[in-house]
């Protein structure tokens, strides 16, 4: 139906208030051109219905831009919920990324701590073994110390004692000295050895001090 027959329609209604309301379809325009047209024709009648049809317009325009204002809060919504879903996967994939750094290390931090383990139980076993080994050291070297000290003052007081002998006895002796601190060096007794080799030193202290009586 055009606008002139809606107009027509409209006014013939407006004439015969006690008759039942006329249904005007609206034109399949925008909602812009509907309010235009509603205000048109408030304006081409009076009374109630063109209150009504100002009220209708009014309406009309208010529900359009809520409307619009709705689709608008819908697609920012939308961009949105995207950015938020852009987010939260790279936030997973971030999370995945540092959990596994986060394994790889834990994995690392275990090998390092078990090989220091090792190394430190190693090192234990190593020093318990030095500090045995000059244990026994220090008890050995006290013992051939004692037993020096020993021949020293047996050597001593051989000395103070010793009567005169001739230098061919005194040799012979030696050559004796000689014989044991090597069989004593063959079988690996190093105590015996030590004291064949002292008394091998005081014949020849002997020996030397007899040389200038011998030239005299």
């Amino acid at each position: 139906m055009s606008s002139v027959g809606t107009a027509a329609v409209i006014t013939s209604g407006c004439k015969h208030l006690s008759m039942s309301a006329t249904v005007v379809p609206l034109l399949p325009n925008s909602a812009s051109e509907t309010t235009d047209f509603l205000r048109r024709m408030a304006s081409m009648v009076s009374g109630r219905n063109g209150e009504m049809l100002l009220r209708a317009a009014s309406l009309i325009e208010s529900l359009a831009q809520r409307a619009m204002s709705a689709e608008r809060l819908f697609h920012e919504q939308q961009e949105e919920n995207k950015r938020l879903a852009e987010r939260h996967e790279a936030a997973e994939l971030a999370s995945d990324a540092m959990f596994n750094q986060i394994a790889a290390l834990r994995t690392q931090l275990a090998e390092v701590s078990a090989a220091a383990a090792a190394e430190r139980a190693g090192f234990d076993s190593e020093r318990s073994k030095l500090l045995m080994l000059m244990q026994d050291a220090e008890s050995h070297i006290g013992r051939l110390t004692a037993e020096l000290d020993g021949l020293r003052a047996s050597v001593d007081a051989f000395n103070e004692t010793a009567v005169s002998v001739p230098i061919e006895v005194l040799r012979l002796a030696r050559t004796q000295f000689d014989y044991l601190s090597s069989g004593f060096a063959r079988k690996g007794d190093v105590i015996s050895q030590a004291m064949s080799e002292i008394g091998g030193f005081a014949i020849d202290q002997a020996l030397a001090a007899k040389k200038p009586v011998d030239k005299a």
